[in-house]
């Protein structure tokens, strides 16, 4: 999901802060939209920006649904990062998962360990509500994302070797 590059990796700054989004708060909802729409228009969320409609009610969207939270990583008084997890169930579990739906960056920041700060605290939270386990989607090509998610201990989904991975497919719906 973010393009990183750990080949040039520097340790995230003293004044990065990282912490669990309040949708309730003006300047946190202009990040979370911000940098949702900066991670839309990168080539790896797509290549096009967030719709006015999703601009407009993204915060409040998410602010209805109690299986969803954010973490936003500031540095000083600018937001740099994003992480958004949505709660699902495992059946086969019977216990709540986390899927983290979106990891993004500023390319200002990238290589600088943001985004495994926020993954963390987006874990604990998982861990708090009782959940599983987290899972994500990302490019093959994010080379440095799957770099950094496997390190983070993520791995491709299987039952049964001999059955393959999981695939992530989608449909439209209208």
């Amino acid at each position: 999901m973010t393009k990183t590059d750990n080949a040039t990796a520097t340790p995230v700054s003293t004044s990065v802060q990282v912490v669990r989004a309040d949708y309730a708060n003006p300047v946190h909802a202009q990040a979370l939209v911000d940098l949702l729409d900066a991670y839309a228009r990168d080539p790896m969320g797509g290549a096009h920006p967030l719709s006015d409609f999703a601009k407009a009610n993204l915060v409040q969207a998410l602010a209805a649904r109690p299986q969803a939270y954010s973490v936003l990583a500031l540095d000083g008084e600018h937001a740099i990062g994003l992480v958004n997890c949505i709660e699902g169930f495992s059946t086969f579990a019977c216990r709540p998962l986390v899927n983290v739906h979106d990891v993004a960056v500023l390319a200002s920041h990238r290589g600088r360990k943001v985004a495994e700060k926020m993954l963390a605290l987006a874990e604990s939270i998982a861990v708090e509500r009782g959940a599983c386990k987290l899972t994500l989607e990302v490019l093959s090509g994010n080379t440095g994302a799957c770099r950094l998610y496997q390190r983070l201990g993520f791995a491709n989904y299987q039952l049964d070797p001999a059955m393959g991975h999981a695939q992530f497919m989608q449909k439209w719906l209208d």
